[in-house]
């Protein structure tokens, strides 16, 4: 399993709008996506977003990656982000 944080770096007044594509990103990866095991935004008490993800295969990862809804929410998070995201990937700890 393939584990990724991505820190997300809004612009403070762009906050409800951002949420809202983002949102709707998760529903159509929730829908669409069999190998996203978790795919969830997180705030903090500071405004700070992280979102949280767990992928079964670095082919659910890529297949993520390239898929419509994906790209289309990158388009609309265009002006609302304050620089790039911060990506950390890993593998998961199993037994």
């Amino acid at each position: 399993m393939i584990g990724v944080t991505a820190k997300l770096n809004v612009k403070p007044e762009m906050a409800a709008e951002f949420e809202t594509i983002f949102l709707d990103l998760s529903d159509a990866v929730n829908a669409n996506e069999p190998g996203c095991l978790m795919y969830q935004l997180c705030k903090d008490e500071d405004g700070n977003y992280v979102v949280l993800e767990m992928y079964e295969s670095e082919e659910a990862l890529a297949a993520h990656g390239q898929s419509e809804h994906f790209k289309a929410a990158g388009a609309g998070f265009k002006g609302k982000m304050a620089g790039p995201p911060e990506i950390k990937r890993m593998q998961a700890v199993t037994r």
